[in-house]
């Protein structure tokens, strides 16, 4: 299997019985699998195959804060053991519980659930995301998980090196739109951020229930309003990159519009949300960056999977919405 040596993870973990495996699909960065050995279940992340930008794909630091999270209630997975040593799978990884539950990465599928649902979920993930900004960094050991003065400074200067350190390509307007967002940035707060909120980044269970919120390796203490105003422009984004790209979570019957969830977060968090216009004007970038890298990795034959092939074609729009943010719009 790409990316996963089933034999040599067996004799790592000293298993008496054969694995299996399969990669998800839809994730775009950091390698995911679901490993089995017929009686117990298991999910495997590494980092990508190639091109791994400096800070990224850190699986301890991964690890530690699903620790913290898990221990402290909140719906992430339990980790079971972290491997630092690369000689065993070919790059660090880390193994935690295999939660049930379904991900929706197809609008269609969404939009199959109903108006009703659909609404339901759409507030649920923005409790979710309230209620995890609420945790006391310190309480639930992640006091030192990052440095929330200055953040959104250090983010500014972080995702510039990023495009920079992801360049294929030129991308109109981009260079502009980092410019703008370096003049005036906010102070912000301190809680621990996810980095990249997103429906298709959290498992649904019964009731419409969120099992388990995914993908953390963006994780730190942070401005929480950048997760906020992420999962803002997420939802103008197609769940499906091979999808036609007008039709985003959004455009489905139901789902509350981008002032309703924002309403439901300040109700929810009891924090200030009335001038997101900067947030979501860099969400736009730092997404855009995100995309223009999964599309260098694409172009350099660096990716496993499918859907990459139109990942680019959203990074142009994406800037655009970043400007109108900064407008007022």
């Amino acid at each position: 299997m790409k990316g996963l040596d089933l034999e040599r993870l067996r004799d790592y973990l000293g298993s008496p019985r054969d694995l299996t495996g399969r990669m998800f699909a839809g994730g775009r960065s950091n390698l995911t699998y679901a490993i089995t050995d017929g009686q117990q279940r298991w999910v495997l992340r590494r980092p990508p195959l190639g091109h791994v930008l400096p800070t990224a794909h850190d699986m301890a630091r991964e690890h530690r804060v699903l620790e913290a999270l898990s221990k402290a209630g909140f719906p992430a997975p339990r980790p079971i053991l972290i491997c630092t040593d690369a000689d065993v799978i070919g790059a660090p990884f880390y193994l935690m519980e295999h939660v049930d539950g379904e991900i929706y990465r197809d609008v269609t599928r969404l939009a199959a659930l109903g108006p009703a649902a659909v609404r339901e979920l759409s507030l649920s993930l923005v409790d979710t995301l309230a209620d995890l900004h609420a945790l006391d960094p310190a309480a639930v050991g992640l006091a030192d998980f990052g440095r929330p003065e200055g953040f959104n400074e250090r983010q500014v200067r972080r995702w510039k090196k990023q495009l920079d350190a992801s360049r294929s390509r030129d991308v109109p307007g981009i260079e502009e739109l980092h410019a703008r967002l370096a003049v005036d940035i906010p102070s912000g707060g301190g809680a621990v951020v996810h980095g990249d909120y997103r429906l298709d980044n959290v498992l649904i269970g019964d009731g419409l229930r969120i099992n388990a919120v995914l993908d953390w390796e963006m994780s730190t203490l942070g401005d929480p309003l950048s997760d906020v105003a992420l999962m803002l422009v997420y939802a103008g984004v197609p769940l499906q990159i091979t999808d036609d790209e007008s039709t985003t979570p959004l455009t489905v019957p139901g789902h509350p519009s981008v002032p309703e969830l924002a309403a439901r977060y300040a109700e929810r968090s009891r924090r200030d949300v009335s001038d997101l216009h900067w947030y979501v004007a860099f969400a736009a970038f730092k997404l855009a960056v995100i995309l223009e890298g999964v599309h260098y990795r694409y172009v350099q034959g660096q990716t496993v999977g499918e859907g990459f092939a139109t990942i680019g074609n959203l990074v142009g729009p994406l800037v655009m919405r970043g400007h109108e943010a900064l407008e007022g719009n």
